[in-house]
């Protein structure tokens, strides 16, 4: 099998995070890394009061209002930290009331994620109670979702917190939950950010990491309807406050300048070629490929999450346990020597979460088809050449 031949010797990029880039998003930045638009500066060399950042910056925010169709009741908010630091941003600004005693918080744990998200929270039980309404790991070890008539929500909840997407275990919501219409709820979609259309109205608040679906690691995305500002704890800290920031237009103190300028070339990259109908077909084909090559492998490829309801088109961890015994990794030999032959490939990033074990396929919104095509094709050559020890 030849190696992939694409420009720039690049690789498919099969990394669960950060992750691939449009190569189009990349040359532009190239080609206005020296000098932008005749400023005559780089973008990363900029003031981020300057009239010429502060339209990019506009720009980008705009831009994915119009990929969301996010209602202007709404603001977006470009901040710093990742997903991990919304952990704690999100009761840190969500928890003042104003009722007597300690509000209840729910969390629904479908992945290590939404635990860690939830364990967070357990930090403030000064100021909340932290109710688990599922946690999939009893009984289930996160491969699915259960039922959400087993789940035990809290009327009057200060909001409700679940991940639509699991990166690590590969579990994801493809049906959305149902909740209470005067229900806050909050999402970590960060692994499956801007991958398919969605109602924002239904959420109080979205947040995400960009390195995965929507631009580089340093930006981290925060959508909050309007009425939820000014809740925050004393405690909060400035940098964290939402209201703080939506007053300041995210720019409160100097935010991710470079990172956030790349997100805008992405989000404009995806309205230019069709918007989220045309992604959410693209990463719908890429995951039915994939899933269709291991079904075929009649067991050689085995899936750490087999209901198809639940399936992540994002993020699908598997295991060819054929091949021996693991190591201290979780890593079969097999799985070290297919790991090996791909990236030889270009075919690259394929090893599984350190914890996990494996192997995880992660074909986020940037990574073609044509990635994903190579990939099952050395799948199945790769079963053909390594029959089972």
């Amino acid at each position: 099998m030849e190696a992939a031949k694409l420009p720039y010797d690049r690789s498919y990029n099969f990394s669960a995070g950060p992750a691939t880039l449009p190569t189009e998003v990349l040359e532009q930045a190239r080609d206005e890394m020296m000098n932008f638009q005749k400023s005559g500066q780089s973008v990363m060399e900029m003031s981020h009061r300057s009239k010429v950042y502060v339209d990019i910056f506009t720009r980008a925010q705009n831009s994915l209002r119009q990929l969301l169709s996010i209602p202007d009741n709404y603001d977006i908010l470009f901040l710093q930290g990742g997903a991990t630091m919304m952990f704690a941003g999100v009761p840190l600004n969500l928890l003042k009331t104003g009722k007597e005693g300690k509000p209840t918080v729910d969390y629904i744990i479908t992945g290590d994620w939404s635990k860690k998200a939830a364990d967070e929270a357990k930090m403030y039980s000064d100021y909340c109670n932290v109710n688990i309404v599922v946690d999939s790991k009893q009984g289930a070890d996160y491969k699915t979702i259960p039922d959400q008539s087993t789940w035990k929500l809290t009327p009057g909840a200060a909001y409700i917190h679940y991940a639509t997407n699991e990166t690590i275990r590969g579990v994801c919501f493809n049906t959305l939950p149902t909740f209470p219409e005067d229900a806050v709820v909050v999402c970590d979609m960060s692994s499956d950010f801007l991958s398919r259309p969605i109602d924002v109205s239904k959420f109080g608040v979205i947040y995400a990491g960009a390195q995965k679906n929507a631009g580089p690691a340093g930006a981290t995305i925060v959508i909050i309807r309007k009425d939820l500002l000014g809740r925050q704890l004393q405690i909060c800290p400035s940098a964290l406050n939402f209201k703080k920031q939506a007053d300041k237009a995210s720019m409160l103190n100097t935010p991710s300048t470079y990172p956030v300028y790349i997100c805008g070339l992405y989000f404009d990259w995806i309205l230019k070629h069709g918007g989220l109908p045309w992604i959410y077909q693209q990463d719908q084909e890429k995951a039915k490929l994939l899933y269709q090559t291991i079904a075929d492998s009649k067991g050689y490829y085995e899936l750490f999450v087999t209901d198809p309801k639940v399936q992540s088109m994002m993020n699908v961890p598997l295991r060819v346990f054929a091949g021996g015994e693991q190591n201290k990794e979780n890593m079969t030999p097999h799985e070290l020597k297919f790991v090996a032959e791909a990236a030889k490939l270009g075919l690259v990033n394929l090893k599984g979460y350190r914890d996990l074990g494996g192997i995880r396929v992660s074909m986020y919104n940037a990574l073609t088809l044509d990635g994903i095509k190579m990939l099952c094709e050395f799948m199945k050559q790769f079963q053909a050449q390594n029959p089972p020890l």
